[in-house]
């Protein structure tokens, strides 16, 4: 696997020289290809590190220190610019790796089509795979514009993929009505607006099903995350995702990996967004890699 030199000096903050040793890794995708909006993402993973240096090791929500957890940061796989259907495939392979290698994986997005491959390495290992999914959108499209391969079709095809069955989603207030009429009837989970209080409804009915959480920082209202492709109004507050990362953390499901997509930091100008969405990942790896 090639990644981008360019990110060599960025790294998540206390991140372990070693791959070898690691539990957990953190990698970059900067894709954003096929945004509908606004694009930028693909700078999501470089400002992210940059923001956690910022952080504090020690999480009072996890009461976890960074030093008790051995992750390290590989920076960004390099893609062939504007070529999703090759960049998804090596992003695909990189995660057959990692798990191959017993490594919990941690993505940075770039743009939600970024979890499809993803979803695909995962599921070959865990056919009973639970999606959690927490985001503004449904991203149950089958196509945006004749495009098969798009930000707003992940979720979709991990429906198809899994089983829609297997498929939870929250916080959404936004998409087409076909979209939430197919997840009225697929037999999916969607929970509208809200997100903590939802998940303490579900988490229970998941336990011992190996879990892969993917958050889009448009979840947020925003007031909280206006540095992000597609904003819509309306979102939770970054209180509340810090505590359904909690709430997922120290339920009795196995979370098995996790990403954060479509951080837009030319949107980002008071820094909110990458500093919020820094400080996310840190729980990540305090709440999810045990």
């Amino acid at each position: 696997m090639i990644f981008d030199e360019a990110y060599s000096g960025k790294v998540f903050i206390m991140s372990r020289a070693s791959y070898d040793d690691a539990q957990a890794v953190i990698y970059g995708m900067p894709m954003d290809y096929t945004v509908s909006f606004r694009p930028g993402s693909r700078f999501g993973p470089g400002r992210i590190r940059e923001a956690s240096i910022g952080l504090e090791e020690y999480s009072p929500y996890m009461d976890r220190h960074l030093e008790e957890v051995r992750y390290h940061d590989a920076g960004d796989i390099l893609f062939p610019f504007g070529n999703a259907a090759k960049s998804l495939d090596l992003i695909e392979g990189y995660i057959d790796q990692l798990l191959k290698d017993g490594k919990f994986p941690i993505g940075l997005g770039g743009e939600h089509l970024v979890t499809w491959p993803i979803i695909k390495a995962f599921h070959k290992v865990y056919p009973d795979l639970v999606l959690i999914h927490i985001d503004a959108h449904a991203d149950l499209r089958e196509e945006y514009e004749g495009e098969t391969l798009s930000h707003s079709t992940p979720v979709r095809k991990a429906c198809n993929l899994m089983g829609a069955e297997n498929v939870y989603s929250f916080g959404i207030r936004s998409g087409m009505r076909e979209e939430f009429e197919f997840a009225k009837t697929s037999g999916m989970t969607m929970e509208k607006f809200e997100v903590a209080e939802p998940l303490k409804k579900h988490l229970p009915k998941l336990a011992g099903r190996p879990v892969y959480v993917t958050i889009d920082i448009d979840v947020l209202d925003p007031a909280h995350a206006p540095g992000t492709g597609t904003a819509e109004a309306g979102g939770i507050t970054s209180k509340e995702l810090l505590e359904a990362i909690q709430l997922i953390a120290h339920s009795d499901v196995k979370v098995v990996g996790a990403d954060l997509v479509e951080v837009a930091p030319p949107y980002d100008s008071g820094e909110q967004t990458s500093i919020a969405a820094s400080k996310f990942v840190r729980e990540y790896l305090l709440g999810f890699v045990k």
